[in-house]
């Protein structure tokens, strides 16, 4: 699994690199993969020497922008199931989502929808 490196070793090790070390031996040196030092070497020539961020979002944009639709599946139909809106999505916008894309962006969203009423409480035992 990919880690973070500091961006202090990447510039000691690119430093190292652009004074005449090889990038097997800087990245032997400096304790870290080969193919890491070839790709900030790689990355250093072409000009950028900062990371490029890690993790996060990268790909909601797409489901966001059809909120107000997806909005309307729910206003039209409030026993909708996100399989049926996934197929809705594919049909009439194109759009191929996963179930947890569109799950997530209703969790972000804060909506919510029951198909039957809330379960009484018991009265019989305590429920945590």
């Amino acid at each position: 699994m990919a880690r973070a490196l500091s961006i202090d070793l990447r510039h000691r090790v690119l430093r190292a690199m652009r004074e005449d070390a090889s990038t097997h031996a800087a990245a032997e040196r400096f304790g870290i993969a080969i193919a890491t030092a070839v790709r900030w070497r790689s990355q250093d020539r072409a000009g950028r020497s900062a990371p490029l961020p890690m993790g996060g979002d990268r790909r909601s944009g797409r489901i966001e922008a059809e909120a107000g639709f997806l909005q309307s599946l729910i206003d039209g139909k409030d026993d909708i199931t996100l399989h049926e809106m996934q197929r809705r999505l594919a049909e009439e916008r194109g759009l191929k989502v996963g179930i947890g894309t569109l799950w997530r962006f209703f969790d972000r969203h804060g909506t919510t929808w029951k198909k039957r009423p809330r379960t009484p409480a018991s009265r019989s035992a305590r429920t945590f």
